[in-house]
């Protein structure tokens, strides 16, 4: 089959295309031909060294988690699905998935029946970035009817499902992006929103119950700053690189609440989520498809850092 590979750490040209042996499911397994692979910043932060390069090792590997396809065979034991079912899911992460490529093979639990409503392009954006922000806001924070939930980089493929899934669960939605996006995360549910090139948040933003940072200290020391948004016992949850135990004892100190979170495959949400979409509750947004023989513009793209949503290779 083909896939995109890698055989050293770099730039996005160290991606290539190449002829690998097909996979073939152990027992409890399915064999998924892949129609398209969402694109992540984990992606390419692995690419470079960073990311999950620590757990998937030295080069050469297959990237890539978020997947939509079809079943074309099951291994023993499995009574989930049978060849021909359209799936999706976000299979063995943070392990090599392999999902730039013709075929996956992983426990079919990893997997849920694809949306009725929505492309294998718009499903394969999805995983990744709905499971992040579903376990953070939901599982993690627990948010509900009147929490004040401020998201950093909402227009971001996390962040504007999280703009959606807390305004499902009813709180009111805060909201850091350019003014250029404001009107769309409005649409998508979004109360408030600050333009961080204009606007320091930490002054316009207070008593928050919950802070879902998508960019971390790393970028403006967004998370510290956040502190300054939260009430007494409120919660910070940061994504990119988690929490440093130095920002959690001062978290502690002013009586709130820090915590770092690593998304983990789930079947069973990814059902749910999948009917949020096709009841209309939560709208997948993909700003662009790339053939799979293009990810290395898909990833010059994505490191830009200025998409509005996601981003998604097609396979043939």
């Amino acid at each position: 089959m083909q896939a995109i590979i890698q055989d050293t750490f770099g730039g996005p040209e160290v991606l290539r295309l190449a002829e690998v042996p097909r996979p073939a499911p152990l027992p409890t397994e399915i064999l998924v031909r892949v129609h398209a692979a969402g694109v992540n910043p984990v992606d390419w932060k692995t690419r470079q060294g960073s990311g999950m390069a620590e757990v998937l090792g030295d080069p050469p590997f297959v990237l890539g988690w978020d997947v939509s396809g079809v079943v074309e065979e099951t291994g023993f034991g499995v009574t989930l699905f049978q060849p021909g079912d359209e799936v999706f899911g976000m299979p063995w992460f943070p392990r090599q998935a392999g999902a730039y490529a013709e075929y996956v093979t992983a426990p079919s639990r990893h997997f849920a029946r694809k949306p009725r409503s929505t492309s294998h392009e718009a499903t394969a954006a999805t995983p990744l970035a709905a499971l992040t922000a579903s376990q953070a806001l939901i599982d993690t924070a627990h948010i509900g009817a009147g929490h004040r939930v401020l998201i950093h980089a909402a227009a971001g493929g996390v962040g504007h499902l999280a703009v959606q899934l807390a305004r499902h669960a009813g709180a009111h939605v805060i909201g850091t992006a350019r003014s250029e996006k404001h009107d769309w995360l409005r649409d998508l549910g979004a109360d408030e929103l600050i333009d961080y090139t204009t606007t320091n948040f930490e002054t316009a933003v207070r008593d928050v119950d919950v802070v879902l940072d998508l960019l971390g200290d790393a970028v403006d020391r967004t998370s510290t700053r956040s502190l300054q948004t939260l009430r007494p016992g409120g919660l910070l949850v940061a994504v990119p690189s988690g929490v440093a135990p130095e920002l959690i004892a001062r978290a502690r100190e002013e009586g709130i609440r820090a915590t770092g979170i690593l998304v983990e495959p789930d079947g069973a949400a990814l059902t749910q989520l999948a009917t949020l979409i096709d009841e209309g509750n939560l709208h997948v947004e993909v700003e662009r498809t790339y053939p799979l023989a293009e990810a290395a513009e898909a990833h010059l793209h994505g490191e830009q850092g200025r998409t509005r949503g996601k981003l998604v290779l097609t396979v043939p």
